[in-house]
């Protein structure tokens, strides 16, 4: 008897812990490489690409480097600071000036056609929120637009490539959520009025999450789409890139698209931590990162 009160005992005590974790949101959860957080899709393996030009590892540390900053909102020292250190990155780099005091980091690749720009871009600011450090939701896609900016190779590009990273993408703390794009996309609004000859225009946001897989959302581009999942094709990781869409979003690509720029936003809008304090360095794959980047440089190359 005693050993069926010990045993009944240890069930209580296992099962009193497993409600308080479900609670708390603090179940563990199993990636594709490394330990920590991630989506519910987590534990899907991410393909390894078949070329390696971009480098994903430096992809990653630059994730790290940028969530050690801390929470990073426009207009922020921290925020003031990232924007120094991705101007002594992106190439040929100079700021732009965004109302409220903020900035874009606008760098530019010399391609053989001058007139022929396509942007790629990425916001660099966190939604204002205490302990938001914002790892997928804005380090994650910069990130990669910095390792981009450092892996292209002007003499096989055809297009001029700008390197866009967008200041205030996040709208200001207390606004309402419908109230988003009045008040949000603050950098891309500004950019989009200098660039509104672009030929195309890739954004990159949550694109760095384990377990990641990105539909084309339903404001992107189709035909620039199709481009991107046969560029995927060519690395090895189709998989990453389903033949599926998600929902409209509000997000840098839409000022492109307003003034007839045709664009496409990779993101991962199936976030477990989208705008939740859990976005830190647990929900990060260094596959994701490669995948994308290794996707994106192909693109590159054949635009």
């Amino acid at each position: 008897m005693r050993w069926l009160i010990v045993l009944l005992a240890v069930q209580l005590a296992l099962g009193g812990a497993l409600i308080a974790l479900v609670a708390t949101d603090n179940l563990p959860r199993f990636g594709d490489g490394g330990t920590g957080g991630g989506s519910a899709r987590a534990a899907e393996r991410i393909p390894r690409p078949q070329i390696n030009r971009f480098n994903g590892r430096g992809a990653l540390r630059s994730v790290r480097r940028q969530v050690a900053m801390g929470p990073r909102p426009a207009g922020s020292r921290a925020s003031r600071e990232l924007g120094e250190r991705i101007r002594r990155v992106l190439p040929s780099a100079r700021f732009q000036a965004v109302p409220g005091g903020l900035r874009n980091v606008i760098g530019t690749v010399r391609g053989r056609e001058p007139k022929r720009v396509v942007v790629v871009g990425a916001h660099y600011d966190t939604k204002d929120q205490p302990g938001f450090l914002g790892a997928n939701d804005g380090a994650s896609g910069t990130a990669i637009l910095t390792q981009l900016a450092r892996a292209v190779r002007p003499r096989r590009l055809r297009p001029t490539i700008v390197f866009l990273a967008f200041d205030g993408e996040e709208s200001p703390a207390g606004t309402p959520g419908d109230e988003f794009e009045k008040f949000g996309l603050r950098g891309s609004k500004v950019a989009a009025r200098t660039l509104g000859n672009a030929r195309a225009m890739i954004l990159l946001d949550f694109v760095g999450e384990r377990g990641l897989r990105i539909p084309r959302e339903d404001y992107s581009s189709p035909r620039l789409w199709s481009r991107l999942r046969a560029a995927a094709r060519r690395v090895g990781v189709a998989r990453v890139f389903p033949n599926d869409t998600q929902a409209p979003i509000l997000d840098d690509h839409l000022p492109f698209i307003r003034r007839g720029v045709p664009s496409i936003d990779l993101i991962d809008f199936d976030f477990s931590c989208f705008h939740r304090n859990c976005d830190d360095l647990s929900v990060i794959s260094e596959r994701s990162l490669d995948a994308v980047g290794e996707t994106v440089l192909e693109m590159l190359r054949r635009l």
